[in-house]
């Protein structure tokens, strides 16, 4: 299952946010194991962990090649929000717990625009819906062709960005 939801892209002051949001019919404990548990976290974000669970503390990034980057915790709500670095960015998961589910909030602040985001935002909108995938017990084996799919729509999506100069993609 995949979701259609494109995200929301708004201009700062300084930078720019991207917005993800997805329901899903599950606890927002259990999307929070997701998010924080290592075993879970391996099996839609092979590259990424938690290193230390805290303010702070820090998530690990693998950068494939034998090095380990360090990305700092800047934000702690334990089984609600989760904010870290994310290379010049940060990312933050927010949960809220609904009488049905849990609504999911993906914020990536961006500091700036440019060949990469779109690249970035299409993995993060597959990483949700292999996610969802894994809630629902379900295998997600399609993701470098979800990935195809999607990265066009996010180039589209800052096409008027870079329209008015802001971004060069």
């Amino acid at each position: 299952m995949t979701s259609d939801a494109i995200a929301v892209i708004e201009k700062l002051e300084k930078g720019y946010y991207a917005r993800f949001e997805r329901f899903w019919n599950h606890s927002a404990e259990q999307v929070w194991a997701m998010l924080t548990d290592n075993d879970k976290l391996a099996l839609w974000f092979a590259e990424l962990r938690v290193s230390e669970l805290r303010k702070g503390g820090s998530m690990t990034f693998d950068m494939g090649n034998g090095e380990l980057m360090p990305m700092e915790i800047f934000e702690l709500e334990p089984g609600t929000v989760l904010a870290f670095a994310w290379d010049d960015n940060v990312v933050r998961f927010e949960l809220h717990q609904e009488a049905e589910g849990c609504r999911l909030l993906l914020v990536e602040q961006l500091t700036e625009l440019n060949d990469h985001t779109p690249k970035d935002l299409a993995g993060w909108h597959v990483c949700l819906d292999v996610i969802e995938a894994l809630l629902n017990g379900q295998s997600h084996d399609s993701r470098d062709s979800d990935w195809k799919q999607w990265y066009p729509r996010y180039i589209e999506l800052l096409t008027p960005y870079r329209e008015q100069g802001n971004v060069s993609l």
